[in-house]
């Protein structure tokens, strides 16, 4: 077993395919429930749906108020000040979710790695790293962490992983520029990303959920 509480989600009998959501900072895995069950699916037959709840921690730039984080936020600078023995604690935390889906049953070819603000950190993080070629990534309002040693930590097994990034045109949390940056760093190691931007806050609309089922239908080959 993991060492996260999950809340799980099947869309049917034996799942033949799942997806791993890491929600943002402060919320929980209840928190994008409502979106995954606003997905259609069924043509790609049925998937389970896993919500891991992230650790509690102090977060720094909170006043070291305890939440559930992937990771301590330690300024508003995302990029000079990363809090990285959180990220690689949480790396493998990750990891060993993936893990039990593989020893349920579900190939990695089979599991798509998705997060949101600090979870789709925790995605990429763990998605490139991960030794096993992964259905797809997906990093909603988020960005590329640790990005210094993204190109020498990478697995080849994920280089033709497709990655779906989406981010708000307003999102003050993390700057649309944040994000691209993220994306044309990823292009320039050769990632295959679909990149799409919405008129939205750091928040997700039904453009974007819809843009992201079809993505999942064609990773999961339906």
């Amino acid at each position: 077993m993991p060492s996260l509480e999950t809340i799980e989600k099947e869309t049917g009998p034996n799942p033949t395919a799942s997806v791993i959501v890491l929600h943002g900072l402060g919320a929980d895995g209840n928190d994008f429930v409502p979106i995954a069950q606003e997905l259609d699916l069924s043509a790609a037959g049925p998937v389970r749906f896993v919500f891991p709840h992230a650790p509690v921690m102090p977060v720094t730039i909170n006043g070291g108020h305890a939440m559930r984080a992937w990771y301590d936020i330690l300024g508003a600078d995302l990029v000079q000040r990363e809090d990285e023995p959180g990220l690689r604690k949480s790396l493998a935390l990750v990891e060993e979710v993936v893990a039990r889906e593989k020893a349920r049953g579900i190939p990695a070819s089979r599991i798509v790695l998705a997060g949101f603000s600090q979870g789709c950190a925790m995605t990429l993080l763990a998605g490139l790293r991960h030794g096993e070629q992964l259905a797809g990534l997906v990093g909603l309002s988020g960005y590329l962490p640790l990005a210094a040693t993204t190109a020498v930590e990478r697995h080849p097994a994920n280089a033709r992983t497709p990655v779906f990034l989406a981010h708000g045109q307003m999102d003050p949390v993390i700057a649309l520029a944040r994000a691209t940056a993220s994306r044309d760093a990823l292009k320039a190691m050769g990632y295959d990303v679909e990149w799409h931007e919405y008129a939205m806050a750091h928040s997700v609309c039904l453009e974007e959920i819809a843009d992201l089922n079809s993505f999942l239908l064609r990773v999961f080959g339906a």
